[in-house]
C-alpha cells in the first residue's frame, strides 16, 4: 500500500525517489522520467519529491551522479591501480561495457540536461576524469596529461556510443572488448608521419 511522503524518515524519501527514477528509466527511458511519475512509482504525494529535487534537472543530476559512481566501480574492477597501456585498455573496455549494460542510464549521464550546480554530479564526474588522468600520468610520464586524457576519454566515449547506436558490432562481449582494446592501442602507439621541409627543391646553380 503506498505510503504518504510524510511517513518517510529523514533520508528515506530521497532514496525512494532515486530507486523509482532508476526503475522508470530502465522501463521507459528518460522520456518517462518526471517528478510526478517518480512520486507515483514511489507511492508518495505528488509534491513530496520537491523536498529534495527542485525540478527534473535536479532529479536527473542525482540519477546521473549514481551512474558515475557505478561507472567508477566498473573501472576499479577492471584494474584497481592502473599504470600501463594494457591497464588503460582494460579500463576502456569496462567503460564501454558499462554503457552496454546500462544504456538508458548512460544516456542520462551524458545526453540529458543536468543541474550544473549539483555537487554530487560535479564530484562524480571529477572522479572519473581523475581516474583517467592518473592512468595517463603513470603510463605516459612524458605526455601532456590533460591533452592525452581528453583524447583517450573522447575515443572511449565515442566507442561506447558507436556500439550503443548499432554502428559497431556489439553481438558478443569478446567482439566489443577486442575492438576497444585495438582502438586504444592504435591511438597510443600512433606516431606522426615524417614531415617534409615544405620548401622548394634545391636547384644547382641557384
Amino acid at each position: 500500500m503506498p505510503r504518504s511522503g510524510d511517513s518517510y524518515h529523514h533520508g528515506d524519501l530521497r532514496a525512494a525517489c532515486l530507486r523509482a527514477a532508476r526503475q522508470l528509466l530502465e522501463e521507459n527511458g528518460s522520456a518517462g522520467l518526471s517528478l510526478r511519475a517518480v512520486a507515483r512509482r514511489a507511492g508518495v504525494s505528488p509534491t513530496a519529491p520537491y523536498r529534495h529535487y527542485a525540478d527534473r534537472d535536479a532529479l536527473v543530476s542525482a540519477v546521473a551522479a549514481e551512474g558515475y559512481r557505478e561507472l567508477a566501480g566498473y573501472l576499479a574492477a577492471a584494474h584497481h591501480s592502473p599504470s600501463t597501456p594494457d591497464d588503460l585498455a582494460a579500463a576502456a573496455v569496462a567503460y564501454v561495457r558499462f554503457a552496454l549494460d546500462h544504456p538508458a542510464l548512460f544516456r542520462v549521464m551524458f545526453v540529458e540536461p543536468c543541474d550544473p550546480t549539483s555537487d554530487d554530479r560535479v564530484a562524480a564526474t571529477a572522479a572519473i576524469s581523475e581516474y583517467v588522468g592518473t592512468i595517463v600520468r603513470h603510463a605516459f610520464p612524458g605526455a601532456d596529461p590533460d591533452a592525452l586524457s581528453t583524447a583517450v576519454w573522447a575515443l572511449v566515449h565515442g566507442l561506447a556510443f558507436l556500439h550503443l547506436d548499432g554502428k559497431l558490432d556489439a553481438s558478443t562481449p569478446d567482439t566489443v572488448a577486442d575492438r576497444v582494446r585495438a582502438a586504444v592501442h592504435a591511438l597510443l602507439s600512433a606516431s606522426p608521419a615524417p614531415s617534409s621541409s615544405g620548401g622548394p627543391p634545391n636547384r644547382a646553380g641557384a
